[in-house]
């Protein structure tokens, strides 16, 4: 396969933590050691703007924008076309690939990418119901966005399934791609758990859609039914005051300890302390915690919600329905399996290895670039078309926003031709450790002679 210039997007990237975070981090390495270039474009995260480059070789643009609620961009529509075209343009991008529904600019830069006759592809991370009136807006910004999408990834065949009936997609056009783990990250660690106790590890952000309800019932009744078992909650959000509260009305402050906010490169000292996972979501696409719960070796204990139950083989998981009563039920026989029947930490973490990998997601992920290469580009009229199905109403809406960023973007190529544009030089990577490994050696050369002027001084 040749060669490609990938432009990742998404208002979700590190310096914050999550799942659709650590899957453009990873995924873009392996694709930069597969021989590709590429960039991630995401907001700035307070005074980390401008460009940045990871080890790796990967470019990051933190572009400056109005933030709306939990890092999302405010959605424009226009305003982010000009920078975003001279980047697409600079950098020579090839396929640009947006992520996560919730992301505005994800969606913005799609549009913007298909007006400008490059290749697009959007993968999915969440899932959505078809009720509430957020899930209802939600649903037709991705029928919009996906109207006019050359390809979809989705991370379990649940979630395919739910893309599907949202976007009114042909399955044809959507693959299947989980998400992975870096197994030499979470090695289990059996030293580390308590002596004589049995430690139910839960790590998760502390909001509704986590079942944080569901934890406040469940822990007192398993505290109550089995003296030697302990909970370890890793995790902040609105819902810790009802834990909190719990643990007061209880008195459970010795049994259930609340560590807060952990640094995801902590995430695994918590892991090894326990011997059960419990997941209590009410909702997930795929669930990357159980995954990273079982590669430390942990018997996990999730409810059957959304993709979970594709993730795991049948005797690393025990699943419950999102009641308290199930979930009780299924916490108990977990905790009489680890008293009679211990799994085995390392087996499950050689599982778990070979199960999921990003080398694995890369070559896939580069293989539906490789389909959409050879797609024939589509005109103004076939676009508009696609476009107009979006509804009766919302179809012409869309046809009128997309003939609008057709007529920037033909003013915006008057107005600063490519010609002018700089090409981005590429990243010698080999240069890149040179220049370290001298500032290294620098370094240790001028602590050395700090060393001994010191201690030529105290034998002075």
């Amino acid at each position: 396969m040749r060669r490609l210039n990938i432009c990742m997007v998404s208002d979700f990237f590190y310096p914050n933590m999550g799942g659709v975070e650590a899957h453009i981090y990873h995924l873009s390495q392996r694709l930069v050691r597969r021989g590709h270039k590429v960039i991630v474009v995401t907001h700035n995260y307070g005074r980390r703007a401008g460009v940045r480059y990871l080890t790796s070789g990967v470019k990051v643009y933190h572009i400056p924008h109005w933030l709306v609620y939990d890092q999302v961009s405010l959605p424009t529509v226009y305003s982010l076309f000009p920078l975003f075209r001279y980047i697409v343009v600079r950098e020579r991008i090839d396929v640009v690939h947006g992520h996560g529904a919730f992301s505005s600019m994800c969606h913005e830069a799609i549009l913007h990418a298909r007006t400008m006759g490059l290749r697009a592809c959007f993968t999915d991370h969440s899932l959505f119901g078809f009720e509430d009136a957020s899930s209802i807006l939600t649903n037709k910004l991705l029928k919009f966005t996906l109207s006019d999408i050359d390809h979809v990834i989705c991370v379990s065949h649940t979630s395919k399934e739910n893309t599907v009936l949202r976007a009114s997609l042909d399955p044809l056009q959507v693959s299947v791609i989980p998400n992975a783990v870096v197994a030499a990250d979470f090695r289990p660690n059996s030293s580390a758990r308590e002596a004589g106790k049995i430690t139910i590890v839960i790590a998760s952000r502390l909001v509704y859609r986590k079942g944080v309800d569901l934890m406040v019932a469940v822990i007192p009744c398993i505290c109550a039914q089995f003296e030697d078992v302990n909970f370890l909650i890793a995790g902040d959000g609105p819902k810790r005051t009802d834990l909190e509260q719990m643990q007061d009305k209880y008195g459970l402050q010795d049994r259930v300890k609340l560590l807060g906010a952990v640094d995801h490169a902590r995430v695994r000292d918590v892991l090894v302390r326990g011997h059960i996972f419990l997941n209590t979501s009410l909702t997930e696409a795929f669930c990357i915690a159980i995954v990273e719960a079982a590669c430390c070796g942990l018997l996990v204990v999730s409810t059957r919600v959304g993709g979970v139950p594709e993730v795991l083989p049948e005797d690393m998981v025990l699943f419950a329905e999102p009641d308290e009563k199930d979930l009780v039920s299924s916490l108990s026989r977990a905790i009489e399996t680890i008293r009679t029947d211990a799994p085995n930490p390392l087996r499950f973490h050689q599982r778990v290895k070979d199960m999921y990998n990003w080398s694995d997601v890369a070559e896939r992920t580069e293989m539906v670039y490789d389909t959409i290469m050879t797609d024939p580009h589509l005109s103004l009229v076939e676009r508009l078309q696609r476009y107009h199905e979006c509804g009766v109403y919302a179809g012409i809406l869309a046809c009128m926003i997309v003939a609008l960023d057709y007529l920037i973007w033909l003013f915006l190529e008057w107005l600063l031709p490519r010609e002018d544009i700089d090409v981005s030089p590429a990243f010698n990577h080999d240069l890149f450790l040179e220049i370290c490994q001298k500032k290294i050696t620098t370094r240790n050369d001028n602590e050395t002679k700090q060393g001994t002027q010191e201690t030529k001084g105290a034998f002075i």
